[in-house]
């Protein structure tokens, strides 16, 4: 009873110490990734909240939005305050001197040389505020909200490409997988006639080479097998990766993807409404935002101000000091109100002008961006429809190369059974009806990626998702 208690209880503890040395896959290892089998749209909008670009674009976007309330908070007024104690000799000398940022000021008579220390204190608030500025803060908050814009922009375009790269690949991904079945179907029917002309020539019936040749051929399936396998899993990677999900397993759900769509082309959408174009429209119109900029800031800025302030000294001011505590706290203040001028530097005009110039290039760069881009989404979209409509064509007659493929398959098998062809033409005949069940599974599946590509060149995939449902 004691010898079964203490094996029990050294059973438990190294149970126990397997636990602690080799720890199960925790949380953090874990990469999670989508729970249900997903469709085209499923993974589009799964990537769209989980992919990085996706979301750095989206920081942007918040980060040029704080910068247009940044900007507009230069229409407040502005109110700073400062304390100050100091122990200091107070020697004075004659003397005007240009202004520098190293010398304190000395205030007071100019008296006797003396090295000894005093204290001195002071307090002071100024307000000041630009009433009128001719219309530079309202140019900078323009160009601040052409930034938003832009970022926006950005943003759409990040998103617009995500969602065509997980597309493309879950369309990529349904392709193997018909190529995966079809190639499994050749490796069955394989199986099959290697099976009859083994039997065949094990009976005399046909020679031993004709073994030799069904044996290669069924290889050669399964290699094709393997292959299409491999460049499925290949496929699926990729897609994961694109989505945000990398390195966990994805199932997808082919919906009507492999049957033809309803929808013979989509809407018509202006090249100008395409996400690219209205990215590059954005940034000629945040150039034209810095330009407007620049045109306001060679006028005179004009301030409103007013000042309160007190000061104390421990040297005496007469028969008493000036200041409470022995000047460590102010004991005299005094206010200020007035209007301040500043003008900008006379001699800054010559990098002004260069600096519009600048400018105004960059705007004419930009638009003719804007120019090219119309004209390579238009081909692009004509392109896409030229596509469209030959795979349309492709799909109506893959079926009649399918039957056609299948009855010289099975002729050719009997054919050969009856002595009347050869192996060859019974390999010719598979290889046929291979291809034609390749060709139909890819046809209908190429008329959605067509259409998917003509939805991509118009800049929205919306409405190739609405076909879709």
């Amino acid at each position: 009873m004691t010898d079964n208690l203490l094996a029990s209880f050294g059973k438990w503890l190294a149970a126990v110490a397997v636990l602690v040395i080799f720890p199960g896959p925790s949380s953090a290892q874990t990469i999670g990734g989508p729970a249900k089998a997903l469709t085209l749209e499923d993974a589009v909008n799964y990537a769209l909240e989980h992919y990085p670009d996706v979301r750095a674009s989206l920081e942007q976007v918040n980060a040029a939005r704080a910068g247009v309330t940044l900007a507009r908070t230069q229409y407040l007024p502005s109110l700073t305050g400062v304390y100050q104690d100091s122990r200091a000799t107070q020697n004075q000398v004659d003397g005007i001197w240009l202004p520098t940022p190293l010398n304190p000021a000395v205030e007071g008579p100019v008296g006797q040389y003396s090295g000894q220390s005093f204290w001195a204190s002071q307090i002071a608030a100024l307000f000041s505020w630009e009433p009128f500025d001719f219309g530079l803060r309202r140019s900078i908050v323009g160009q601040a909200t052409s930034a938003e814009k832009k970022s926006t922009a950005d943003l759409a375009v990040t998103r617009l490409q995500v969602a065509n790269a997980v597309g493309n690949y879950f369309l990529a991904v349904l392709a193997a997988q018909q190529a995966v079945v079809a190639a499994q179907a050749n490796v069955e029917r394989w199986q099959v006639v290697n099976k009859s002309v083994h039997t065949l020539v094990d009976n005399g019936l046909r020679a031993g080479a004709d073994a030799s040749r069904a044996d290669a051929q069924l290889a050669l399936a399964r290699v094709q097998f393997y292959k299409a396998q491999q460049g499925e899993q290949t496929a699926l990677a990729t897609l994961a990766a694109l989505m945000g999900a990398a390195g966990s397993d994805i199932k997808l759900e082919s919906g009507r993807l492999l049957e033809l769509p309803a929808a013979e082309s989509l809407p018509i959408m202006a090249p100008s409404e395409h996400p690219m174009a209205r990215d590059l429209m954005a940034a000629v119109l945040q150039e034209q935002a810095r330009e407007k900029v620049l045109s306001k800031t060679d006028f005179p800025k004009f301030y409103l101000q007013a000042e309160g302030f007190a000061r104390g000294s421990e040297i005496p001011n007469g028969a008493s000091i000036i200041g409470n505590l022995n000047g460590l706290l102010p004991g005299h203040a005094n206010w200020l109100v007035g209007v301040t001028i500043t003008f900008p530097n006379l001699f800054d005009f010559r990098a002004l002008k260069a600096q519009k110039e600048i400018s105004k290039a960059t705007e004419n760069s930009r638009q003719a961006l804007y120019d090219k881009t119309i004209q390579d989404l238009t081909g692009q979209a004509q392109t896409a429809l030229a596509r469209l409509k030959t795979s349309r064509l492709l799909a109506g007659q893959t079926p009649v190369e399918l039957a056609a493929a299948r009855a010289a398959e099975i002729q050719s098998r009997a054919r050969y059974e009856a002595s009347l062809a050869t192996i060859v033409e019974v390999a010719d005949a598979e290889g046929l009806l291979v291809q034609a069940e390749t060709d139909d599974a890819l046809a209908r599946l190429n008329v959605w990626r067509s259409l998917f590509a003509l939805a991509y060149a118009q800049g929205d995939l919306q409405p190739f998702l609405d076909v879709l449902r």
